[in-house]
């Protein structure tokens, strides 16, 4: 009875939680093709000659945690060695899901300068520090000084470079 509902909640994990991390990348590319537009930047400066209007800082945090299905492969995987290809996904979809909040707490930004990110693993025990995750984004949100050619989509030497 008992490996019945281990298979069950296995099987579970790998359908439900499948559908859950499709739909998640799926929301993730339409959210980050829409903001596509605005750059993001690891440097402490920008040699936009441009002046700035405004920098503010943004931030973005999300917590995500695996299904048993992967926790389970994950336990196998650090028994017997390999990589732990589903918590590779699972970091790469916390990643990217703060990134795109940090970008959204600054809607009117024009760039990020100077983003980080600082992760952490979340476990009820030390032992068990597989399945959730938090990461923190932030950076210095910016918006350039508009001019009147900008407010009527007359392209501008800089948008060359975007």
């Amino acid at each position: 009875m008992g490996f019945l509902v281990v298979l069950t909640l296995l099987l579970l994990g790998l359908v439900v939680g499948g559908s859950i991390e499709r739909n998640h990348f799926r929301d993730l590319e339409q959210r980050e093709h829409a903001s596509r537009h605005r750059v993001v930047l690891s440097d402490k400066h920008c040699d936009d000659p441009r002046p700035v209007a405004r920098a503010s800082l943004a931030v973005g945090s999300v917590v995500i945690s695996t299904d048993y299905f992967k926790q389970f492969l994950a336990a196998w995987r650090l028994l017997f060695g390999g990589e732990l290809r589903g918590h590779a996904t699972l970091l790469e979809r916390a990643r990217r899901e703060a990134l795109q909040r940090m970008k959204e707490s600054a809607p009117h930004a024009d760039l990020f300068l100077n983003v980080r990110f600082e992760t952490f693993m979340i476990s009820q025990n030390s032992q068990n520090a597989l399945g959730t995750v938090e990461l923190f984004a932030y950076g210095t949100a910016i918006r350039f000084v508009r001019r009147l050619d900008d407010d009527l989509d007359v392209p501008s030497p800089h948008d060359a470079r975007r």
